[in-house]
């Protein structure tokens, strides 16, 4: 039959299409993970990487079955992690996956609580764009991911956790804005870069009343945003769970809450059947317990 061990090396070479690159991922030396692959190859009879002096590609039938191997790899894996589960599902390694506009301001916070609460957990943070981090968790890579919504998550099992609103920064020697609709008469609106979450969630707060992403300054932090704001660029829009962790600090800048943006929900994903459920609900009610103890947090999600 068929094994694990195999269709691990077909799937890191799929990974990274170089055999030596593949063979460190998978802790083995390349002639092992040579062997490995020719005899995955003469098992169902058919070539699945095809090899020259310069490259590795797989075949077409060699990249579909790569990805049924992944899928049955996760599977192996998640048998491993209910047997776990089953014996302390609250201890372990926990691979935590965040989007950089959540994490910084909610995590540091929350971390002291998860301690105490499981004192034998382990918990990894990456941080990472919202996409990214949904591919790692189908993959296997991520346990949990803390992201934001409207995103289109597929068959994701969803905790909601709260609604985050948002507020308008202005430079401080700016007249005081009134509305929404200084975001078209205060300047240029600065937004985060695409692929951040909060720049579409942003336009789509106030649709066809700022200027679109494309003429917008784009940066890569909040902290960035609110440099430039205080240097009189623009403005920008800053969640409140930011705010409310001082993002803002001692910077030169005027903020206006902006009570008719549209939310975006923030949440808890993980994969469907997910052997830790029960412990990612707990995680959850902790989250959303550490947002209703701060100032100016915002409401709970229904």
């Amino acid at each position: 039959m068929l094994t694990l061990r195999q269709l691990r090396f077909l799937t890191a070479v799929a990974e990274t299409l170089n055999f030596s690159r593949a063979a460190e991922m998978c802790f083995v030396t390349q002639p092992t993970l040579s062997a490995g692959i020719k005899e995955l190859e003469d098992r169902v009879g058919v070539q699945l990487v095809e090899r020259t002096r310069r490259s590795v590609m797989l075949t077409p039938l060699g990249k579909d079955i790569a990805a049924r191997a992944r899928r049955l790899l996760l599977d192996a894996a998640e048998i491993e992690t209910l047997a776990r589960a089953h014996q302390n599902p609250l201890e372990g390694d926990l691979k935590l996956g965040s989007i950089p506009t959540i994490g910084p301001y909610l995590l540091p916070r929350t971390l002291p609580a998860i301690r105490k609460a499981f004192p034998d957990l382990r918990v990894y943070l990456r941080e990472e764009m919202t996409e990214s981090l949904i591919d790692g968790l189908n993959a296997g890579r991520l346990d949990l991911i803390l992201i934001a919504l409207p995103f289109e998550t597929g068959a994701l099992d969803i905790l909601p956790l709260f609604e985050d609103g948002y507020q308008l920064a202005s430079p401080a020697d700016w007249p005081t804005p009134q509305d929404a609709k200084t975001l078209t008469q205060s300047g240029q609106l600065m937004l985060l870069e695409k692929g951040h979450c909060l720049q579409r969630h942003a336009l789509e707060a106030y649709p066809g009343r700022i200027v679109s992403a494309e003429d917008s300054f784009a940066a890569t932090s909040l902290t960035t945003l609110i440099a430039m704001v205080s240097e009189g660029l623009g403005v920008t829009l800053l969640p409140n769970l930011a705010v409310s962790a001082g993002v803002v600090g001692s910077s030169d800048v005027r903020l206006t809450p902006l009570p008719d943006a549209c939310p975006r929900r923030v949440v808890l994903a993980w994969r469907p059947g997910s052997a830790r459920q029960e412990l990612f609900k707990k995680l959850g009610n902790l989250l959303q317990r550490e947002s209703r103890s701060s100032s100016g947090t915002p409401r709970a999600s229904p």
